[in-house]
């Protein structure tokens, strides 16, 4: 028989300490002979209190539509229930922490004694925490070790509220709450997080294998790869389980010698996700509709894949509602398969392309300098600049000849919105695109007359509320995504009468045949107004455009600045925007706008019947006179056109040391109108009150001629030294030539 200060005869060699003798008989009278009484919170506080690592973004709907990580010390995910944790898990933990947890109230006093007594007579460090003792410390910070090792009064506190805790919570709370709340490696706490992170798994579909590691992780998170294994190997011997040791050190190698990851199960609104869930947010409620969000994104990144042989990667889509500014969809980009993940492609700044031709038209009816009847002549215009001449070309590359302002803004046409920027002037220009909400604007000559086809650095947000202020009639508000946030209240940023026209010219399905033809994806089923734009060398490829309810933008292109290969509004985003449309009107139509009072229906016909004659809406007070709409004189004025420069009898100089190639003079005309330049009866521009011309050695005759042939002025003038050869000529006609495309 074994003395009675000897609890097994491996450690009955020596006697017990007095003191490690008075502590164990301390602890277990205190044990027995008094009550709980240690202040605990339920297990429905517990729960309530659990606060994820990520912050969650719920749609219109309540739904969650993205997991957005808002805490950088721990990763803890979902609150998980006993019922959805693998048996095989429980059965492990529970073998390798608490063995006869079932069984005690709280406090294995076997265990507890049995670790007291090894700790003096082995030296070890072994604990006999049982889990309701370790969760009480979990609950309560002041039962936490202090350093590395509890005091005895802490070690009575913590005895106390597991006793607490197994009296008033039942066992299944108490483990519930445990594998919840504990770490298991690194910063990954919860059964959840752990699950997820280190096997991509839910927590009820761990195996033996998984569930064996992560039981042995709890005594040692942060333990080396082969250590687990081997404490693994031993619980799964003790366990008696038909787990190999070669397949646990396999799955340990695998699993705990990298970086994990942890794959979000709602993931579709990030960047909306970061502006909503600042400033610790654990939870907001967005304006955003899920299953549009859903549906746009899916769309936008089924048609880039179409579109990756021709050099696009990268896309955005933003739909607003029309009436009260929420956004209800914000696709910043396409997800995993973008070129850059992080990058907003809804407020990132790009050139507008032709997207801006609505609002300078819009002007233009405003101030009276234009009707939608107005002809203007689509030819060739030579515009000169600092760096060389500005000569914008069509889409097409092809001209039109006259036509009116309702053709020249469906079919997207780049001359006629080039000499309506002439008459409107760009600093006024300006100061409208910033009255429409366009932010980070320079002022109107650092653009110069490149504005008219889209120069300007835009972001598709801007674009899109622009768009939904001609869809209001001109009046401008603010766009939110939240569904706290109210707005401020409209502004008039346009007339309502300009408003009505523009809307009713990008809903014209004939108009806009010119160039792009009757079938396309700008033609809906119902009411739509839409503009496409392309930006210089197919770098941005835009669709905007509104129904009477909502307004869709969509931008396409790449977010390194590359290039697209053969990619128009037509082929590129238009796509995507007739999508969404179509999906915001699977079960509603859209009727157009009832004509505000400020405009009036009036047929009109075309001179040299330039275009069929129609009935046309007007500004009331711009209606023609008679039926024929003439091409509108330069702004202000119908005075004669005369030459300005040269004079007559002007002899110009060649001077030698200036290069050939630099040798450039500019005529200039006293006003803009229905004219041609000629040079020795040989056309050289059209309309232009500016025509440059590559100096040659001789005696001209420069004239301006009106479209009947009539010389309207003309001026001799005489070029003297040294001549230029023609190569040097024909080098100087394909330099310095600035093509600006849809």
């Amino acid at each position: 028989m074994l003395p009675y200060n000897c609890l097994s005869a491996t450690i009955c060699s020596k006697p017990f300490p007095a003191k490690t003798v008075g502590y164990l008989a301390v602890i277990i009278l205190l044990a027995f002979f008094a009550s709980p009484a240690y202040a605990l919170t339920s297990v429905e506080e517990v729960r309530a209190s659990y606060k994820k690592s990520d912050a969650v973004l719920l749609d219109r709907h309540g739904n969650v539509i993205h997991d957005l990580r808002v805490d950088s010390k721990g990763r803890r995910l979902d609150w998980t229930g006993l019922r959805n944790i693998s048996p095989a898990l429980v059965k492990a933990v529970i073998w390798s922490e608490d063995r006869r947890f079932y069984e005690h109230s709280g406090v294995d006093w076997t265990a507890l004694g049995t670790a007291a007594v090894e700790n003096v007579f082995s030296g070890s460090q072994r604990g006999a925490s049982t889990i309701t003792m370790q969760l009480a410390s979990m609950l309560e910070k002041k039962l936490r070790p202090k350093k590395t090792k509890r005091t005895l009064s802490q070690k009575w506190d913590q005895i106390s509220a597991a006793r607490e805790l197994d009296a008033t919570w039942t066992k299944d709370s108490i483990l519930e709450a445990y594998l919840n709340l504990v770490t298991f490696r690194s910063e990954l706490q919860g059964i959840d997080a752990a699950a997820r992170g280190l096997f991509g798994k839910e927590p009820d579909g761990l195996d033996d294998k998984e569930a064996l590691l992560l039981a042995v992780l709890i005594r040692a998170p942060n333990a080396a790869a082969d250590s687990v294994a081997a404490r693994a190997c031993a619980l799964a011997d003790a366990m008696k389980s038909s787990v190999a040791c070669s397949d646990l050190k396999t799955l340990a190698t695998n699993t705990l010698t990298g970086p994990y990851r942890i794959t979000l199960r709602h993931s579709l609104a990030p960047h909306a996700a970061l502006q909503l869930l600042a400033d610790g947010k654990q939870k907001a409620v967005s304006t955003i509709d899920g299953p549009l969000q859903k549906f746009a994104l899916d769309t936008l990144v089924y048609q880039l894949k179409s579109l990756a042989d021709r050099n696009v990667h990268d896309g955005a889509v933003l739909v607003a509602d029309n009436r009260t500014g929420e956004i209800l969809a914000y696709v910043a980009n396409s997800g995993a398969s973008s070129s850059a993940r992080h990058v907003d492609g809804i407020m990132a700044m790009r050139q507008a392309g032709s997207t801006l031709k609505p609002f300078l038209y819009g002007l233009a009816l405003e101030n009276g300098l234009l009707t939608a009847a107005s002809l203007l002549d689509d030819s060739a215009v030579n515009v000169p600049t600092p760096s060389g001449l500005y000569i914008p070309h069509n889409y097409d590359s092809e001209f039109k000849g006259l036509v009116s302002v309702r053709t020249a803004l469906s079919s997207s046409l780049n001359v006629p919105a080039v000499r309506a920027l002439m008459l409107v002037e760009p600093d006024d220009f300006t100061r409208r695109l910033r009255a429409l909400g366009f932010r980070d604007l320079k002022e109107g000559d650092y653009y110069g007359l490149s504005m008219a086809l889209g120069s300007v650095d835009v972001s598709l947000y801007d674009l899109v509320n622009a768009y939904r202020t001609i869809a209001n009639g001109g009046r401008w508000s603010g766009m939110t995504m939240e569904v706290s946030q109210k707005n401020r209240a409209p502004r008039r940023a346009m007339g309502r009468g300009a408003a009505f026209i523009i809307s009713d010219v990008l809903s014209d399905r004939a108009a806009r045949s010119l160039t792009f033809g009757y079938e396309n994806p700008l033609s809906t089923r119902y009411w739509t107004a839409v503009k496409t734009g392309t930006s210089k060398d197919m770098r941005d490829n835009w669709c905007i455009g509104f129904s009477d309810r909502y307004t869709v933008g969509v931008w396409v292109g790449n977010f390194s600045g590359a290039p697209m290969w053969n990619v128009s509004g037509i082929s590129g985003a238009a796509p995507v925007w007739l999508e969404v449309m179509n999906y915001l009107h699977r079960q509603r139509l859209s009727r157009p706008a009832q004509p505000p009072s400020e405009v009036i229906a009036h047929k009109v016909s075309f001179s040299n019947n330039a275009e069929p004659e129609r009935d046309e809406w007007f500004i009331k007070g711009t209606e023609p006179d008679g039926t024929v709409a003439n091409v509108p004189e330069t702004a202000g004025t119908t005075e004669k056109p005369a030459i300005l420069y040269p004079a007559n009898g002007t002899i110009i100089a060649i001077d030698p040391d200036i290069p050939a190639e630099n040798s450039l003079i500019f005529f200039e005309a006293s006003a803009k109108g229905r004219f041609d330049w000629t040079l020795n009866n040989d056309k050289i521009g059209s309309g232009s009150r500016l025509v440059s011309w590559k100096p040659q050695y001789g005696k001209y005759k420069l004239s301006l001629v009106d479209r009947q042939g009539k010389i309207i002025d003309s001026v001799k003038f005489e070029v003297r030294g040294r001549p230029l050869d023609e190569a040097t000529t024909q080098k100087q006609q394909t330099e310095d030539v600035l093509i600006m495309e849809e």
